[in-house]
């Protein structure tokens, strides 16, 4: 049945490394309970650290500050087996240990420093599982990537769901702060029509029967539960492949074959294409800039970097914006949702994104990469523009996050698979993109909880539209410079022709004389 659906050669390839794949898909379900939890449980944390909104958002800031630390030097830790596998046992083992003790961090700043320490073993996660998938796969990586990044939705979906019981129903009653009412001239101009009065001070009054007791410790202490098995499955890899220290064993390069074949293949392909080789690698980022790789390139081959990582800016910043505060803003004015409704909003989001990678699976035999690239960001900005019109229903709420989650899913892993075939897996996409991703992250949700702060909810709307706009404008800028790229290699290719069709015919006739000689 699966070979309805799969190509047999791709069958043959997953069950020969099916091992090290689904131990790298494992530890993005570590990845995506720790990336998940903090929207829904933003408001319970705030009482427990007895902090306010705008003190809290800082809390993601470190997180994902430390994320792009650990994306970033994470390329360190590929240079062996040994050191991939453990760094992501160590990795994988801390973010148990930090669900753990959450509920111990009765101030903002140890509840920012637990999620530093997260935040940094989530960025050495992504860089190792997402630089070995590629190097494994190649260009066939596109599928791989896909289910990778499913299982950053799935435990992106549990975490919420965990959580959802063991939210108090109050809160604190410190939301949005008094910008609501600046955002009303906005909406009337975008509906057109009366806007229904609202009791805007409603967040600022006290609840009736005091404040209520959190139980959300027992959320944090099930998700490290949870997560324990993932750690135990990259030490069994590490016991069979022979690399637990105390085993007698040899510490073999990562993927020795794959790496002579692509020496092979850089030989017999001579010494110009030998140069673009030096230029790639799929190491940490400091790596790829060194000045000594860099001589020679043309500009598209850096552009086609910079874009496909701006674009990856705005989108995994939506992202994370938009999983870390609409809970806040189901329970602010004019949606004012109960708090355990609201909940289920981070749930459905991540649910969507995990239904949306798994279909892009699929998808992804059928539709190249640039294609669901150009209609998921044009669905993304007419899925934010309808909630803008419809900002009162609390049911396009639903509909909208739902639909949000589905579009933004498989921008990721269809734009590393897109830039890494662009660049013929010579360049350093795969660091750049998860780098920039994790700096989106970290930059967006600074910036949009601040601007809920200071002027209401309804802009938490009006900035993830602006920022989707903004992607999709960079990513016509890449698709131009990819075609600049292309005819770079096209020039490049007839000029090498050219060169080696005179010598040809030289040595032809060289030949022709010998034999008339003799």
């Amino acid at each position: 049945m699966a070979k309805m659906f799969v190509d047999e050669r791709i069958l043959t390839l997953f069950k020969r490394n099916a091992h090290h794949t689904l131990t790298y898909w494992s530890v993005f379900f570590s990845f995506g309970l720790c990336i998940a939890f903090l929207g829904p449980t933003i408001l319970d944390l705030q009482c427990q650290t007895n902090s306010t909104l705008n003190q809290i958002t800082w809390v993601f800031f470190s997180q994902q500050f430390c994320l792009l630390i650990g994306s970033s030097v994470g390329g360190v830790f590929k240079r062996t087996l040994f050191s991939a596998l453990a760094a992501l046992f160590v990795s994988t083992l801390i973010i148990s240990v930090i669900f753990a003790i959450i509920p111990l961090c009765n101030n903002v700043l140890l509840l920012a420093v637990a999620m530093a320490v997260s935040g940094l073993a989530m960025g050495i996660i992504d860089t190792i599982a997402n630089i070995q998938l590629v190097t494994i796969y190649q260009k066939d990586s596109a599928v791989f990537l896909q289910a990778l990044h499913f299982f950053i939705g799935f435990g992106a979906l549990v975490s919420p769901l965990i959580a959802d019981p063991f939210l108090s129903e109050t809160g604190c009653g410190n939301h949005t702060g008094n910008g609501t009412e600046t955002m009303h001239h906005f909406r009337n101009m975008l509906r057109n029509s009366p806007i229904a009065e609202h009791n805007i001070t409603q967040s600022h009054l006290p609840h009736e029967g005091g404040e209520e007791e959190s139980s959300v410790h027992y959320a944090f202490w099930i998700m490290a539960l949870i997560n324990l098995p993932v750690p135990i499955a990259v030490l069994f890899l590490m016991y069979r492949e022979q690399l637990i220290p105390c085993c007698p064993s040899t510490t073999p390069r990562l993927l020795d074959k794959d790496e002579l074949a692509m020496e092979n293949q850089q030989g017999a392909e001579g010494p110009d294409v030998e140069h673009e080789h030096e230029a790639g690698g799929h190491g940490d980022i400091f790596s790829c800039c060194q000045n000594d790789n860099l001589r020679g390139l043309p500009v598209s081959f850096f552009m086609i970097h910079i874009l496909g990582g701006m674009v990856l800016f705005m989108t995994d910043g939506i992202v994370g914006a938009y999983a870390g505060f609409v809970y806040t803003y189901g329970v602010a004015p004019p949606m004012s949702l109960p708090h355990k409704t609201a909940g289920y909003l981070a749930s459905i989001f991540w649910a969507a994104i995990t239904a949306g990678r798994l279909l892009s699976i699929l998808l992804s035999y059928h539709f190249q990469p640039v294609r669901l690239l150009m209609f998921n960001l044009a669905g993304a900005i007419v899925t934010v523009l309808m909630l803008l019109i419809f900002y009162t229903s609390s049911i396009f709420l639903f509909v909208g996050t739902c639909l949000c989650g589905l579009f933004l899913s498989s921008i990721f892993p269809c734009m590393l698979a897109y830039t890494e075939d662009i660049l013929d897996y010579r360049g350093c996409a795969t660091t750049v993109l998860v780098t920039s991703a994790g700096m989106g992250e970290m930059v967006m949700q600074v910036l949009v909880g601040s601007i809920i702060q200071t002027k209401g909810s309804y802009s938490f709307l009006l900035c993830g539209m602006i920022i989707a706009c903004a992607g999709f404008i960079l990513f016509i800028g890449l698709l131009l410079f990819h075609q600049m790229h292309r005819n770079y290699l096209t020039g490049t290719a007839k000029t090498s022709a050219m060169v080696q069709e005179p010598a040809t015919k030289e040595s032809k006739t060289e030949q022709k004389e010998e034999k008339e000689s003799s």
